[in-house]
């Protein structure tokens, strides 16, 4: 599974060839979360604090997510997207 971008200890990523809804995963020490692009909704037990940073970036880069989202049901690299800082 590919990793999109690394913050604050949070490793987004995204699998090639995956199911629809389009979505990303987050993955935080234990804990691992689906998020839907669209509505951001979130799948999975993840904690508070990590949650609200996954939810602002992602709403940040909410096109660059699609677009990574369509390359990676190609099977073609999803490609980096910049972090939350």
């Amino acid at each position: 599974m590919p990793e999109l971008c690394r913050f604050f200890g949070i490793s987004i990523r995204i699998n090639f060839g995956d199911h629809l809804p389009p979505h990303f995963h987050a993955v935080y020490g234990g804990s691992d979360a689906m998020v839907e692009i669209d509505s951001l909704a979130i799948h999975g037990r993840f904690p508070v604090r990590a949650q609200r940073l996954v939810l602002e970036w992602a709403s940040l880069h909410r096109e660059e997510l699609r677009a990574a989202w369509d390359r990676a049901t190609l099977l073609e690299d999803p490609g980096k997207i910049d972090p939350l800082q």
